[in-house]
C-alpha cells in the first residue's frame, strides 16, 4: 500500500473514532461504544501511523513484476528496501537498488549498480569490464548480447556481430550534458550504472541511460523530474521458501 492511501486510510478510522467518542459523550455513556472505540479503533490508529512513518522514511516493501533479476529475483517475489542507507551513503557496486528511472513507468524499477562515478565501464564478448577489471559474476542468467563502451561523453552500444556502434538516442535515454562529465570515459558525477541479473531480458542502462542519486534527469522521457534513489533491497520476505538475505556481490 502506497503511503499516502495508508494515511487516508488511518484518517477515516480516526474520524470514525471520534465520532463514536462524541456520540457516547452526547448520550452519556461510557459503555460499548467506548469500549469499543479504545478495544479496536485506537489500535489500528496507532498501528497505521506506525506503519506510515516506517514506509515513510524507514523502509517499504517492493513486488517483483517482471524477469529482469532472475535468477537472484523471482515474478511474485516480495521485498524490503532499506530507505535509509542512501542518506547516509552513496549506493554502492553490486547493490540491488529500487530507483525511480529515467523513463515513464507507474513504479520504481529495481537493478543491480554496475558503475559508480568515475568509473570506467564497458562490456565486450559478455563480460563487465570496471576500471579495466573483468567482473565475476555467478549471480546473472546470461550473458548480454550486446557490447558497450562509455567514451566521448555519450554511451555507445553495438549488438554482437553487427559492427555497428550506435550512441544512445538522447529523447530515449538519460544522458548528461558535457558540462556535467569530468572525463569523456568516466560515468558522470551522480549518475549510475544499472543493469539487470537477467542480461539478455533487462531494459536497463544499456537502454535507457544513467539512473541518478540526486538532481534532474537531463534528457530522455522524464527530462527534468527530480531523480535519486529510492533504497537498497536487502531481503526477500515472501514468499516463505524464498526468504533471504540479500548481499552485495
Amino acid at each position: 500500500m502506497k503511503p499516502e492511501y495508508l494515511l487516508v486510510l488511518v484518517a477515516i478510522i480516526f474520524l470514525v473514532r471520534v465520532v463514536v467518542t462524541v456520540r457516547a459523550r452526547r448520550a452519556a455513556s461510557t459503555g460499548r461504544s467506548m469500549t469499543v472505540a479504545k478495544e479496536y479503533l485506537d489500535p489500528f490508529i496507532v498501528a497505521g501511523l506506525t506503519a506510515w512513518l516506517l514506509i515513510t522514511f524507514v523502509a517499504r516493501t517492493y513486488y517483483i513484476p517482471s524477469e529482469s533479476m532472475v535468477p537472484t529475483l523471482l515474478v511474485h517475489d516480495v521485498l524490503l528496501v532499506d530507505k535509509i542507507s542512501y542518506r547516509v551513503h552513496p549506493p554502492h557496486d553490486g547493490d540491488i537498488a529500487v530507483f525511480p528511472p529515467p523513463v515513464v513507468t507507474d513504479d520504481d524499477f529495481i537493478k543491480r549498480v554496475m558503475g559508480q562515478p568515475g568509473d570506467k565501464l564497458r562490456i565486450q564478448s559478455g563480460v563487465v569490464y570496471r576500471n579495466g577489471v573483468a567482473l565475476i559474476e555467478p549471480y546473472i542468467n546470461n550473458r548480454p548480447t550486446y557490447n558497450l563502451k562509455i567514451e566521448n561523453y555519450q554511451i555507445y552500444v553495438e549488438d554482437v556481430g553487427e559492427a555497428n556502434w550506435q550512441p544512445l538516442d538522447p529523447t530515449q535515454a538519460n544522458i548528461p550534458p558535457k558540462s556535467q562529465w569530468t572525463a569523456p570515459d568516466r560515468i558522470p558525477p551522480h549518475s549510475y550504472f544499472m543493469m539487470g541479473d537477467n542480461r539478455q531480458d533487462s531494459e536497463d542502462s544499456h537502454f535507457w541511460g544513467f539512473a541518478q542519486d540526486a538532481g534532474t534527469f537531463a534528457t530522455g522521457p522524464r527530462a527534468g523530474a527530480k531523480a535519486g534513489f529510492t533504497g537498497r533491497a536487502f531481503v526477500i520476505f515472501w514468499p516463505l521458501n524464498r526468504a533471504t538475505i540479500l548481499r552485495r556481490t
